[in-house]
């Protein structure tokens, strides 16, 4: 291995990625993070390169095993072909949007979570709920950035609204058309650094990310009057580099957002309705019509707003029944895989037969 660690370190490389590398590795080896993702391809780049390499070999239900944006591979130092994923720090993960229950990876390795809403009619308490579920079982810090704060009379209401959704949530209004007005973020922009930008269609993040980058990486579109949306511009996930010596990573839009595997982001991020469920009569409470429930007393009281124990016990819901799911698809799977090798070692006994 060639390159520096310290070079490294520019490219989000840490001690976590560093202490998983034997004697072997650093012979045979060359780190690269991927910074786009194809279908028959990885772009990938480290302080020596950037090119395009083959796809990491995996077992083809090992649904996490592959690589996406942001993780760390190790290359053949000759050929670049991948020859092994690194652990993550962090990872965000969703049920892929439709009927499918598999695992769809967004990203990997990420530092600050950008949850970009609008200071209009896009923005969304709930939607952004679902956000913030997933950077707090990621275990990523979440920045709520509301934009187009410059296209409305008082942009208050909309950051208070904002900072009740989790305590001691970090909320910044801005112009995203300027370096002047993105400034707030700037410091979560440093040298190695990875912050991603989620957020729903029309709010502004592809005019953020041309500004926090110095350069129209993405298109852009105008908002429709008529309902304050916008037209979805960015179509894949990619890595950017920034002139501060962070990176960001930018996401398409998500217009349907499934919960997956992310019943400690729930919890946190709904601790307050928790806490009060720990005095409800009944172990097996279910907060709706029983008896004793410290929760819809809070309601009646006023102390719980009755919309927020209506999207906790939704998002609760949804992550509990598309975890199911895919458990249960994964234990088919096993089930099926276990029975073609009975099958194929059954065969090649009778082959082997005299």
């Amino acid at each position: 291995m060639n390159t520096g660690s310290n070079d490294l370190a520019g490219f989000g490389w840490s001690n976590f990625f560093q202490s998983q590398l034997s004697a072997d590795d650093h012979a045979r080896t060359v780190p690269a993070r991927v910074i786009a993702g194809h279908r028959n391809g990885l772009d990938v780049a480290n302080p020596a390169f950037t090119e395009r390499v083959p796809l990491l070999s995996t077992e083809p239900d090992d649904e996490e095993g592959r690589a996406t944006v942001g993780d760390w591979l190790l290359l053949d130092e000759g050929s670049h072909v991948p020859v092994r994923l690194l652990d993550r720090k962090t990872l965000f993960k969703r049920k892929a949007a439709g009927v499918d229950r598999r695992v769809q990876l967004i990203a990997a390795n990420v530092d600050t979570l950008l949850v970009v809403s609008s200071c209009n009619q896009d923005f969304n308490p709930a939607r952004l709920e679902r956000y913030l579920v997933l950077a707090r079982d990621a275990g990523v810090m979440p920045v709520i950035v509301l934009t187009k704060a410059d296209l409305t009379d008082d942009a208050e209401p909309f950051r208070r609204t904002a900072e009740k959704l989790m305590p001691g949530l970090l909320v910044e209004c801005i112009d995203a058309r300027s370096r002047a007005g993105v400034a707030p973020l700037l410091e979560w922009c440093g040298a190695g650094e990875t912050v991603a930008l989620v957020g729903s269609s029309g709010v502004g993040k592809s005019t953020l990310v041309n500004t926090l980058a110095g350069d129209t990486i993405q298109a852009t579109r105008g908002i429709r009057e008529s309902d304050s949306h916008g037209r979805h511009t960015t179509t894949g996930r990619s890595l950017h580099r920034l002139d501060t010596g962070g990176w960001l990573l930018d996401t398409p839009g998500m217009r349907e957002l499934q919960l997956l595997d992310a019943g400690a982001g729930v919890e946190e991020l709904f601790g307050d309705i928790l806490d009060l469920a720990a005095d409800c009569r009944f172990s097996d409470c279910r907060h709706e019509t029983e008896p004793g429930c410290a929760v819809v007393a809070a309601v009646e009281a006023g102390t719980l707003d009755a919309d927020r124990l209506q999207r906790f016990r939704k998002l609760a819901a949804e992550e509990a029944r598309n975890s199911e799911a895919i458990a249960d698809r994964r234990a088919r799977e096993k089930t099926f895989g276990k029975l073609v090798k009975a099958v194929i070692k059954e065969k090649k006994g009778r082959w082997e037969r005299p």
